[in-house]
């Protein structure tokens, strides 16, 4: 359970984001930021959401796939597939408490599952530095950041197709074709369903590897993917819903 301490009260909270208390009281009517309320009807916050809400859950992870080798923070730090699964469980949970998300919030908890997973299955035993990956979500702003600094999908990919030539070639094929092999790294196909999922729900995917992007959304135009001018070794996604 939470700490009492934690207890941050509205005009304390608008003082932390630094925005007035009106705007506070908006975001929560609307439900960019909700606030917790006592049995007497006072609006407060925990210091936790407020520290999250100010943050850029995307941003932290890009940060620590194109920085150093360093760990990075403890909280969204999964570094076996046991920690990734026990925070997954944490997402269904966050997501279940959201109405407008009933109908399809078990397809966001399998598409995170389903890039976390390629995380350790592709790199188990080959992490070029830090094992593990980065895993957090931000529910007000609904979204979902997983990285890894791993050996990326072209890397991945060449063990069951050595021809393929770039970045932008091993992203189209890990997310449309399907890969057969005895070797583990020809267990990636779960991003095809990433792809089919992204593409028909109201769920934005932006995937990183080496230098190329694929971006995939529900809005009836075929996927994207392009070159990026930074390098990102492992793997980087955002989903947004």
């Amino acid at each position: 359970m939470r700490d009492e301490i934690q207890k941050i009260q509205i005009s304390k909270a608008a003082e932390y984001l630094g925005i007035s208390v009106d705007t506070l009281r908006r975001w929560d009517k609307s439900g960019k930021f909700t606030a917790k309320k006592s049995t007497g009807g006072h609006r407060y916050y925990y210091l936790t959401d407020l520290a999250l809400f100010r943050s850029d859950i995307f941003a932290l992870a890009t940060q620590w796939v194109l920085g150093p080798a360093v760990e990075p923070q403890k909280e969204f730090y999964c570094p076996t597939s046991t920690e990734f699964k026990g925070r997954l469980s944490k997402l269904q949970v966050s997501l279940q408490k959201i109405t407008m998300l009933t109908n399809y919030y078990p397809l966001i908890v399998a598409t995170a599952g389903e890039i976390g997973n390629n995380s350790y299955d592709h790199n188990l035993g080959n992490w070029p530095d830090i094992s593990g990956a980065f895993f957090a979500f931000d529910m007000n702003k609904r979204q979902i950041a997983l990285a890894d600094r791993g050996r990326g999908v072209l890397r991945t990919l060449k063990f069951v197709k050595p021809g393929l030539k770039n970045d932008t070639e091993a992203l189209h094929t890990a997310f449309t074709e399907t890969i057969s092999g005895r070797t583990p790294e020809a267990r990636g196909n779960g991003l095809k369903f990433v792809a089919k999922v992204t593409s028909t729900n109201p769920i934005k995917l932006s995937f990183y590897s080496g230098n190329a992007i694929i971006v995939i959304k529900d809005s009836g135009e075929k996927m994207t993917i392009t070159e990026t001018d930074k390098y990102y070794s492992g793997c980087l996604a955002l989903l947004t819903f």
